[in-house]
């Protein structure tokens, strides 16, 4: 599948855009610089984390924003929209052909559909997934139930919106605590892996002040843990090569979940994580369950373009779906521990190759091919 669509993507890029150039809207939330450099002290804390300031994390930098932009830019035009209110007026302003859509979006549940839903009002076609699939994935217990009507493998949960919710506690410790509707590691932290009901009355009760939404409370997977990039629609869709996140390298008393510190804290390009194995080393019927769950969830969730689900698995070794990121972090540079770029360049992508085939993949849905 890997070949099928470089071989499609060859063809538009050395014969359809030499005859028509497309306008390109590249659409961004921008990360303040501050966050660069950004060290808590007194680490690790497994009581509080009130000290990590995760409200950024899953925007993006200046510098992946600008690599994607230089992608876009060597076959096409580009102008730059950040995701702020003053959006709608330039999109209605440049009439761009298509939107490559980073935005993570600035308030609410639905944030990630923001541009998404304006984009549509205004019939400006977009990469990536619309504003239902989108809100659905970011709410983690939306998700979850989507996927147990489906009969698609996922770990036990409660949904909480106060302490008096734990009255209908019956799920099994260990369990992880997650706020209900963030990404990229936000609100998980190595206090969030919890062993008994005092801790865990105690650290719900911080995080709902601290977070202010609902969270959930899962049942912790003991397994090892894959992330898993799927590029392309219907009958083009590709599974990239599958990503392993190696707990045992990281430092001890660090609890084996991919938590903000071991995303954000612990590894850094002064101090990398050998973290990540791509393609992961798996025997013939693990893998083939995997990428089975994974395209399922992929197609059942109704996503576009591209996306990276997150699987663990189980006691028995059966994977489990835990997240599903329309919406996958990119970043650029060969040394950041960057998933999907990294199983991209297991298949055979570059970085340039990688960001235009999923604009390929987006613009062919929408006919402008």
């Amino acid at each position: 599948m890997e070949n099928f669509l470089k071989f499609f993507l060859g063809i538009y890029i050395n014969s359809y855009l030499p005859n028509k150039k497309i306008k390109v809207a590249l659409t961004y939330n921008l990360k303040p610089e501050v966050q660069e450099n950004f060290e808590p002290d007194n680490f690790p804390k497994n009581s509080t984390d009130q000290k990590f300031d995760d409200k950024y994390a899953e925007w993006d930098t200046l510098t992946t924003i600008t690599a994607v932009k230089n992608a876009l830019e060597l076959y096409h035009e580009v102008v730059m929209i950040e995701a702020d209110i003053n959006a709608y007026n330039k999109f209605r302003t440049e009439q761009p052909d298509i939107v490559f859509n980073i935005a993570e979006g600035v308030n609410g549940i639905s944030r990630e559909a923001q541009i998404p839903a304006i984009l549509d009002l205004l019939s400006i076609p977009y990469s990536g997934s619309n504003p239902l699939t989108l809100s659905l994935c970011l709410d983690k217990a939306r998700t979850k139930e989507i996927l147990f009507y489906h009969n698609i493998p996922t770990s036990k949960f409660l949904k909480v919106k106060s302490l008096d919710d734990l009255q209908n506690f019956n799920l099994k410790f260990p369990v992880i605590l997650k706020p209900l509707g963030e990404g990229s590691s936000k609100g998980i932290f190595n206090s969030s892996f919890i062993s008994e009901n005092n801790e865990l009355k105690e650290r719900l009760g911080e995080m709902l002040l601290q977070y202010e939404q609902p969270f959930i409370i899962e049942e912790y997977l003991p397994g090892r843990e894959f992330t898993v990039a799927i590029l392309g629609n219907d009958e083009e869709i590709t599974v990239l090569p599958i990503v392993e996140i190696n707990f045992s390298e990281l430092p001890e008393g660090i609890v084996p979940i991919y938590s903000y510190e071991a995303k954000w804290v612990l590894d850094t390009k002064a101090n990398p994580l050998d973290i990540f194995t791509c393609p992961a080393k798996l025997d013939e019927i693990t893998e083939k369950r995997i990428n089975e769950i994974v395209l399922k969830t992929y197609k059942v969730l109704e996503c576009r373009d591209w996306s990276r689900i997150d699987v663990r698995l189980d006691s028995d070794g059966i994977p489990n779906i835990i997240e599903v990121n329309p919406l996958p972090g990119i970043l650029p540079d060969v040394d950041d521990n960057s998933c999907f770029p990294k199983a991209a360049r297991a298949a055979g992508y570059n970085y340039e190759e990688m960001i235009n085939s999923v604009l390929f993949a987006a613009a062919k849905r929408n006919k402008l091919l």
